[in-house]
């Protein structure tokens, strides 16, 4: 990534290729990260007699190599697992040695792609996805006692002056951290973390799980 005013917004240092495809290997391998790719909606699709008649209605088919193939992919989003007790204020009252903090980036890189919606939509599934899947990303963190382990709060890291990306949070219901930014410019939020059991009830008509390929069933 070599736009700098990328780089700014995103607080990211350039990296050579080899750089790179050892970060992208480290990603696929480490449990304490996750990341998706942000592509370009897929088109509806028409009717299949592959896919069951309750599944019709404005069918969406993600088709490998082609709804996700490198041109119609415009950024990422990702999620960061660290120990509470790594944090400066573990001693806090109330909190466990046990928690987790989950740290959030995103990025939209092309810029006609920015200003246009897609970072609230991916973040409101991505935190949607965190919700629906704590158990297992907390289990495939791993350590002692992980049945104990929860999810504390959610964070981010915004660069002071990237004022849509502040007002982007604010709106999810992040909230900034008392003192400024910090020694790297950079502004700290945060949103408490209650995992919801009824999210897919409340979320109904706004999310929906897609197909990823179709198969022939002969």
């Amino acid at each position: 990534m070599q736009d700098e005013d990328l780089q700014t917004l995103t607080a990211s240092t350039p990296l050579t290729l080899s750089e790179e495809y050892a970060m992208c290997t480290s990603w696929r391998t480490d449990v304490d990260k996750l990341t998706f790719i942000i592509c370009l909606r897929a088109p509806t699709s028409a009717p299949t007699s592959f896919v069951p008649a309750p599944l019709q209605e404005d069918l969406v088919v993600v088709v490998p190599e082609e709804d996700d193939a490198p041109e119609k992919m415009i950024g990422d989003v990702n999620l960061f697992l660290y120990p509470f007790e790594d944090e400066e204020d573990q001693e806090e009252q109330g909190k466990s040695r046990d928690d987790i903090i989950g740290e959030l980036e995103i990025m939209i890189a092309p810029p006609f792609a920015r200003g246009k919606g897609y970072a609230k939509e991916a973040l409101e599934a991505f935190t949607r996805y965190i919700n629906d899947t704590t158990t297992a990303l907390l289990e495939e963190y791993g350590g002692i006692d992980e049945g104990k382990r929860r999810l504390r709060y959610l964070r981010v890291k915004i660069n002071k002056d990237n004022v849509k990306s502040l007002g982007l949070f604010e709106k999810m219901g992040f909230n900034r951290l008392a003192g400024g930014p910090n020694y790297f410019g950079e502004v700290e939020m945060r949103m408490g973390f209650v995992q919801k059991n009824d999210s897919k009830e409340k979320d109904e008509g706004r999310f929906k799980q897609v197909l990823y390929g179709m198969q022939s069933q002969s």
